[in-house]
């Protein structure tokens, strides 16, 4: 008789630490393990931190306790990390290349294993990577830093160069030096359209957006101007310009989490703060009952949320998932609600939000409706329809802020984007 064996695989364990900005400061240990098909990881705060004064829950899903605390994904949407960590993972433009990139190599050595989500996680880059966390091997070597000799994030002058190479991507033509440079420069913040993260010219931390080659619109400048006319509608708002690259409106948008020194900000999303799936359907008002008790300022904070509704609505700015959303650590175990960002008028579409303003009202589809419950983001009637008028304000002086230098939409852009904006005080 003969017998089949079964020769069982040894799982693939990888372990790193988990440290906190320039400081340095060591959170714990991050253990990544792939069995099979099947990924999970672990992680363990240090002593040291537990017990640091200055200690604050990175990551709501994780107790503050001693020992290894297990994660895994719930669904093949979700990350196989902790959600403060998944946060820090590439985008969806992020992912594509490091994809392309690994089957290059592949059809040139069989052997390569398949990416594995820490290959993902790994490949972003150190100096930029979103928030305060950083992860280093056990060489001592921070992930995603490449040659710690020489700075991977490029400078404002390397524009052109992404540009071209993001085009190649898109195009199907790039080559592998095209995604040998690209990859680790893609950002957290966003999806599939291309960008990286860049130097400024004054050397602050920003994100280029690119034109797509599929865009039907310029959706580069309307996003610059949407972020803009936020500024003037009272909204904490990335700060944001349109520079010319080879004849193409790049959006040079700043980043949020570094300070003016460039020191590093945690962040978590509006999904960990809910410590929700991210194909999980979920509230305004449920992110303003997690905010009552984690934000800091929660009266500034619920109000500015609800000015952003409106704002979002009188643009038809729809992209509102949970990940467009974000919160920055302000001190004592608080948080404080992010610069908005991703802002994007939809000209074909319907005003209809995609986070919904609560679980009884389903999606927001008028000011009647925001209005309605105004008081649960800590609002009177009165002080909500100072707001709906200062938000019409400045709309009503989209068409001017859409020509000046730092938008530069021409008129038959102008007359795409039209539909979009409401500016009817009745609306």
């Amino acid at each position: 008789m003969v017998t089949q064996t079964t020769v069982k695989r040894t799982p693939i364990r990888t372990q790193l630490d988990v440290l906190m900005g320039s400081s340095e400061k060591k959170l714990g240990k991050l253990i990544f393990v792939k069995d099979g098909q099947r990924e999970y990881s672990q992680f363990a705060y240090s002593e040291e931190w537990l017990l640091d004064t200055q200690y604050f829950d990175v990551s709501p899903d994780l107790n503050r306790q001693m020992g290894y605390q297990l994660r895994k994904a719930s669904t093949n949407k979700d990350s196989c990390f902790f959600m403060a960590m998944a946060d820090t993972e590439p985008d969806a433009w992020g992912r594509r290349v490091i994809a392309r990139k690994h089957a290059k190599a592949r059809a040139q050595d069989k052997s390569l294993r398949q990416l594995t989500h820490l290959d993902y996680l790994g490949a972003v880059d150190d100096f930029s990577r979103i928030g305060a966390l950083r992860l280093r091997d056990e060489k001592g070597n921070y992930m995603g830093s490449g040659d710690p000799s020489s700075r991977s994030t490029p400078a404002f002058f390397e524009l052109e160069k992404i540009l071209l190479a993001s085009r190649a991507v898109e195009l199907s033509k790039e080559t592998t030096e095209d995604l040998t440079y690209l990859q680790g420069k893609g950002t957290s913040l966003g999806g599939m359209r291309p960008k990286c993260t860049i130097l400024d010219v004054d050397g602050a931390l920003s994100i280029g957006k690119f034109p797509s080659v599929n865009d039907e619109r310029a959706v580069t400048r309307g996003e610059v101007l949407a972020l803009r006319l936020a500024k003037l509608a009272g909204i904490d708002s990335a700060p944001a310009r349109i520079v010319m690259v080879k004849e193409q409106p790049v959006a040079m948008i700043r980043r949020f989490d570094r300070t003016p020194v460039q020191n590093r900000i945690p962040y978590i999303s509006g999904s960990t703060f809910l410590q929700a799936n991210r194909e999980d359907e979920h509230s305004y008002t449920e992110i303003i009952d997690v905010m009552r008790s984690k934000c800091e300022n929660f009266v500034q904070d619920s109000r500015q949320l609800w000015r952003r509704l409106v704002f979002n609505l009188l643009i038809t700015n729809v992209d509102d998932h949970l990940q467009n959303i974000g919160f920055l650590y302000s001190g004592n175990n608080q948080w404080r609600l992010a610069p908005a960002f991703d802002l994007n008028p939809f000209p074909d579409k319907d005003p209809e939000s995609k986070t919904w303003l609560s679980e009884d009202s389903g999606p927001i589809a008028s000011i009647d409706q925001l209005l309605q419950y105004a008081s649960q983001f800590e609002l009177s009637q009165s002080q909500a329809q100072s707001i709906v008028g200062e938000v019409f304000g400045a709309l009503r002086l989209w068409k001017e802020i859409a020509i000046t230098p730092e938008v530069g939409l021409q008129a038959h852009e102008i007359n795409a984007f039209k539909p979009a904006f409401k500016t009817n005080g009745a609306y």
